[in-house]
C-alpha cells in the first residue's frame, strides 16, 4: 500500500523553506553552487535556484552531480569544473537521504577542492543510515523500516513523496 507523505503543496512549502534556510547560512555570500545529484537531486537543486534567485541577493550556481549508485566508486563527474566551485559554499543536494551512500561519496568527490563552506540538503531523511553524513537542511525526517522504500515525484504537475 502506498501513502503520501508529502503533497505537491508541502512539497513546495519543504523547498522554499530550505532555500530560506540556505540564504541565512550564506547571507554574506554572492554565490552558491547548488550541487544536484542526478536525476531528483539535480531537480530539487533546479527548484531551490528558482526560489533562492527571488528572495536573495545570491547567485545560485546549478552543478549537475553524476554518481552511478550502483557502484559508487566509478568516478563522478559534474557538469561544472572544480574551479568554479574552488573556495566557495556549496550545497549538496538529493532527494531522499536513506543510507547515506550516495551523499558520501559525493562529500568525498568535493572534499578534493578547498570549500568555503560544504552543506548537505534532502527533501526526506529516513534515518538508516550506514555512513556518518547528515542533511544540513532537510524538509521531513521519517522513520521507516528497511523494507520500505521512499519515491519522491518532482516533476510533472503533481510533486509527491510515496512511502511504499
Amino acid at each position: 500500500m502506498d501513502n503520501v507523505i508529502l503533497t505537491h503543496t508541502e512539497i513546495n512549502h519543504k523547498i522554499r523553506r530550505i532555500a530560506f534556510e540556505i540564504y541565512e547560512n550564506n547571507v554574506n555570500e554572492t554565490e552558491v553552487i547548488l550541487a544536484g545529484i542526478d536525476s531528483n537531486g539535480y531537480i530539487l537543486a533546479k527548484k531551490l535556484k528558482t526560489v533562492l534567485a527571488k528572495i536573495s541577493n545570491i547567485n545560485p550556481v546549478l552543478c549537475k552531480v553524476s554518481i552511478d549508485k550502483k557502484h559508487p566508486f566509478s568516478d563522478i563527474k559534474t557538469s561544472i569544473p572544480a574551479e568554479v566551485y574552488k573556495n566557495k559554499s556549496l550545497v549538496l543536494i538529493d532527494d531522499v537521504l536513506n543510507s547515506g551512500t550516495t551523499l558520501i561519496y559525493g562529500v568525498k568527490h568535493f572534499l578534493d577542492v578547498p570549500l568555503k563552506q560544504f552543506k548537505t540538503a534532502v527533501l526526506v531523511n529516513r534515518n538508516h543510515k550506514k555512513y556518518p553524513v547528515k542533511a544540513d537542511f532537510k524538509g521531513i525526517s521519517l522513520s521507516t523500516s528497511l523494507h520500505e522504500h521512499v519515491n519522491v515525484i518532482l516533476e510533472g504537475k503533481n510533486f509527491e513523496a510515496v512511502l511504499e
